[in-house]
Formats: structure tokens, sequence, C-alpha cells
């Protein structure tokens, strides 16, 4: 039997029984539109950390204290504080290093009127605009005279702004309170299309001596405040793994720490962007999996409808070997049918899959800045398995009409 009448005999069958067939197809749109839908949204956030990372930019390495270990002493917030300001200005020395931002961190509640929003509350040195790659949408920076006076201003990030002020003009000059505190904005900054995973634009800068006495509290390291985190950038980004080893060797010489027994991290954007990767890609790889289930079920439909069509159309099968068919035209047939089933399921579920995902990421995940990703290969992929399934699961129905002997066939009532 030639193909195209093998799918033309399916096609009528196929037709015969509308509502089965539909009813067929469904467990199959179902499977390939949750495969999409998952995998897109797992793709979306993995795009959305990508480029949230990407845009701090990539000759940027962050030093940390190291985890708490026996005998090291312990801050506030229970990371072990191990780097201070002379740490930082030690940094400077390194010849791949072009500036140096410390930092410290925690969060705050911020109030303009009857609004308010809690929000990631950061203490700056003035380097930290140029080294960190912000930009100013309004107003100004905190200034080292800021510094000195621990003077109660503060800059907005623009998600803070747009919260508090409905955009980024207008909030200069304004008085909010933080942490019950009058603050003078002085600032907002550009937006950098953060999403929900660490917002960069959902956070308030305050100098570094304003945090660290009047905010989130003192901690020490060696008689002096300690930081949450050192920000280096790096002269070329082809020299970041050179500025990683001038980093560790100055910090391991004034902590009197051996190689390997550091007690602080330095970790670059790649680092990072390496680390989120691998979390995204193992939960897309375990939605996938769950909604590929889901297609399984889809296929053993298909057997179950293709065994009754063998049962119901016994007497046909025995009629068509009586006037000539081959074995291998009824196992042809019957073939046909059910990867017409499977295909017809994966074109309508990958349009569907796209839809949902779609839908999901305007209504639940905007907020998050997640925008989910169909790409041309998860679409494949998805189509292609749904064939496999239909395949897969026609082969015993097919095998079991094309093993029917005539004349047993032919009494079959």
């Amino acid at each position: 039997m030639k193909l195209y009448r093998g799918l033309l005999l399916a096609l009528s069958s196929l037709g015969a029984n509308k509502l089965r067939s539909a009813l067929t197809v469904l467990g199959i749109v179902i499977g390939v539109a949750a495969v999409i839908a998952l995998v897109s949204i797992g793709r979306g956030a993995e795009a959305s950390i990508t480029a949230q990372i990407q845009s701090v930019g990539t000759n940027l390495l962050f030093v940390r204290p190291g985890s708490a270990q026996q005998g090291a002493v312990v801050g506030a917030a229970g990371t072990a504080a191990s780097l201070t300001l002379d740490d930082a200005a030690a940094l400077t020395d390194a010849p791949s290093v072009v500036g140096v931002s410390p930092e410290v961190n925690g969060r705050g509640q911020v109030v303009f009127l009857s609004l308010n929003t809690n929000t990631r509350v950061v203490g700056v040195t003035p380097d930290y605009l140029w080294v960190s790659n912000y930009e100013l949408a309004d107003g100004e920076f905190v200034s080292q005279a800021n510094v000195t006076a621990r003077s109660t201003v503060v800059v907005l990030g623009s998600a803070v702004a747009d919260a508090l002020f409905g955009g980024t003009q207008g909030a200069v000059g304004q008085t909010v309170r933080l942490n019950g505190q009058p603050y003078r904005v002085i600032g907002v900054l550009t937006s950098k299309g953060g999403s929900g995973f660490g917002n960069q634009d959902d956070q308030v800068l305050v100098p570094l001596t304003t945090a660290q006495k009047r905010l989130l509290g003192a901690r020490f390291f060696g008689g002096s405040n300690s930081l949450d985190v050192i920000n280096v950038q790096v002269a070329d980004a082809r020299q970041v793994t050179q500025a990683k080893e001038e980093i560790s060797a100055i910090l391991r010489e004034r902590h009197r720490v051996l190689e390997g027994e550091e007690d602080f991290s330095v970790q670059s954007q790649e680092d990072i962007l390496g680390a989120l990767t691998q979390v995204t890609d193992t939960l897309t790889l375990f939605l996938g999996g769950i909604a590929a289930i889901s297609l399984v079920v889809g296929g053993i439909g298909i057997m179950n409808i293709m065994l009754v069509s063998v049962t119901e159309r016994t007497r046909e099968i025995g009629i068509r070997k009586a006037v000539g068919a081959r074995r291998q035209d009824i196992l042809i047939q019957f073939l046909v049918e059910s990867a017409v089933l499977s295909l017809l399921g994966g074109l309508i579920g990958v349009a569907l899959g796209w839809l949902i995902s779609q839908v999901i990421g305007r209504i639940q995940l905007g907020a998050s800045g997640i925008t989910p990703v169909v790409s041309a290969d998860t679409v494949l992929l998805a189509t292609a398995f749904s064939m496999a399934v239909g395949l897969f699961f026609g082969i015993y129905p097919a095998t079991r009409a094309a093993a029917l002997e005539p004349v047993e066939a032919l009494r079959y009532e």
C-alpha cells in the first residue's frame, strides 16, 4: 500500500468516528500544551536571569564573606563578618582592578504620604554608581561629603520611585521615611529592567556610614566595621580570572589564611550565571518531565481506542485480506491512523501551549518580569515526542490487526 492511500484510509476511518477521535486527540493536546507552556516559562525565567546579570557587566567581581566557621566572628545577620573597609582599600592595589565599591545591605520600609513599600536598603560610597554600571535618571548620587557626614539622604531605585511617586520624575527633593526616619531624596536610578530574582530596580541607596550607624546596625571584624560585599570592576572582561587570583592573594595575606582556608569568596558574573542557570535548567527539566507524563497517558488513550477500532473492524480487515491486502498493508493503515491522531494532537497542543504561556506570562508573571520563551527546539521536541508516543502505542493494535487470519476475521460477528 502506498503511503498516501494509507493516509486517505486513515482519515476516512477517523472521520467516521469524529467524537471518539476528538476525545483521543485531546489527551495528546493536553500533554503537548503542558510541555510547551511549562518549558517556555522555565526558559523565560532563565532568559530573565541572564539579562539581569549581564546588565550589571561582565567585568564585575563580587567579594563576599565566607560562611561562618569555628573561630570566625559572626555578624548580626548571621554571616561571617570577615571583610572591612581596609580590605576594600587594599584591593585597589591589584593591577587589573580599576574600581572598588564596598557595600552593606538589609531590608527597610520606605513611606511617602499614604504609600509605602518594603525594599532592599544598600549602604554605598560614591564609586558605587560607576563600578556597578548604574546611571541616574534624575538628581545626583551619594557624595563623599554625604558619607563623611552620615547624611540622611537616599537615592531611589526606579521600582521604588514608581511605587511611591508614579515614576522617576518628581521624586528628587521630596522627603520619605525610611524605617521611620526622614530621608531626603537626592536622586533616582534609571531602570535596569529587573525581575523578581533580586530586582536591581527594587532598592534604595544611602551613604555607607549612614547605613552602618543609623539603619542597619554596625558589625565589626578586627576592630573595623564589616562589609557585606565588595564590588570590584576589572579593567577588561578577559582579565577576570587574573583579577580573582590577585584579589584572593591580597586578602589571604591580609587575613593570614592559607589557600583553601579562605574566609571570603570571589565570584564573577559568569559564576553566578552558571549557578543560577543550572538551577533553572533543572527546574525546566523537572517541569517538562511532569508534563510529559500526560503525553504518555494520551498515548495509552490512543492504544485503547485503536484496540477498540481493531475489534470493531475485524470483518473489514478480513474482507481486505481476502481481496489481496497484505499483512504490511493492514499494519501501515493502523499505524498511520495512530500517527495522524498524535500529529494532529501535537499541532493543536503547540498552538494551545503557546497561547497558555502568553496568558500566564501576562497575568501571573508580569510582576516578576518573566516573559515565557517558546523556542523552536521546544516545539519540535514536543511534536516529535507526541508522534513517537502515537507510533509506539499504535504498534501493538496495528500488529494485532495485521495478524488476523482472513477466515477467522470473516466469521467474526
